[in-house]
């Protein structure tokens, strides 16, 4: 089976040695990758039915280990794909397998009701460090208005697990009134809220959170946002943006990891924030890099 030989040549290239960050050798300096996606075509793990397009390549945890060892990333976010939906059992697997390595986010149905105790278990028994929720722009996403979701974000708040979200720029409107419920809860907004770089005034939407000092974001998806050829020069200003705002501290770089591939190579993915955003020190991208990763998910 495809996952069990990739499995095989990663630990016998790679099993004994220590993966480090590019950016220094202890826990503080090490690079992690804050957002990945993994899965495999296995009928143990079998996608949703709702998936009308299965994806027509792997991406084993094996394969993204084997990336990181070349790339000196230390340690990984992994993000429940879409494919799966709500059944997390692939992702659970691999957190059990190499928990060395990954943190796990999980997805749960945001319009059950009973998805607060689902949380519960992935967190206590499946190792997940979180949940993500996926509101559309349209109609069908208003259920992140609705009343299922202050107990769902309670629940993130009560197990000490951090909430990301994967919205349009208009939906953070809907993010700040949930965050003004729960000022105890980390929030993690994904991918600058893909923000179109031609609407900047769009833009002031995710600004506007930053008034809650444990929410943060991810500067990633440049690539898809990008008119541009890597390195995605034309990003770099709603970056800025960004950083003027938040601050290195409440800002993650990551890949997206196999998605990213369609752009461009996951060496060049995560060597955006190390190498390509100009106006960074060097402190800004220790955080930027991994530091504030650490904080949202911590690693032992």
């Amino acid at each position: 089976m495809p996952e069990a030989i990739s499995r095989r040549t990663f630990l016998k290239a790679v099993g004994a040695l220590p993966v480090l960050g590019a950016l220094g050798a202890d826990a503080g300096e090490r690079t992690v990758d804050a957002h990945v996606h993994v899965w495999v075509k296995d009928p143990r793990f079998p996608f949703a039915p709702e998936t009308k397009t299965p994806p027509d390549r792997e991406a084993a945890a094996e394969t993204l280990l084997g990336l990181m060892q070349a790339s000196g990333v230390a340690r990984t976010v992994i993000i429940q794909v879409i494919h799966y939906r709500w059944d997390n059992r692939y992702a659970a697997s691999v957190l059990k397998r190499y928990p060395q390595y990954f943190r796990g986010v999980a997805r749960v149905n945001p319009q059950d009701p009973a998805a607060p105790d689902h949380l519960s278990r992935l967190t206590t028994e499946d190792g997940f460090h979180g949940v993500r929720l996926s509101p559309a722009a349209d109609a069908p996403g208003d259920w992140i208005a609705g009343p299922l979701m202050p107990p769902l974000w309670g629940r993130c708040r009560d197990l000490g697990v951090p909430m990301t979200v994967l919205a349009p720029i208009t939906r953070m409107p809907e993010v700040a009134w949930l965050a003004d419920q729960f000022p105890d809860l980390t929030i993690v907004v994904d991918h600058m809220a893909d923000c179109p770089l031609n609407q900047p005034q769009e833009l002031e939407k995710l600004l506007a959170l930053r008034r809650y000092p444990r929410l943060f974001v991810k500067i990633s998806h440049a690539w898809s946002l990008s008119a541009q050829a890597y390195p995605y020069l034309d990003a770099q200003t709603q970056i800025r943006r960004l950083y003027d705002a938040f601050g290195p501290r409440r800002l993650i770089a990551c890949t997206d990891w196999p998605i990213s591939e369609k752009y461009c190579s996951y060496a060049q993915a995560i060597g955006l924030a190390r190498e390509h955003i100009s106006f960074l020190s060097a402190e800004d991208r220790r955080w930027i890099c991994g530091r504030t990763a650490e904080q949202v998910w911590p690693f032992a």
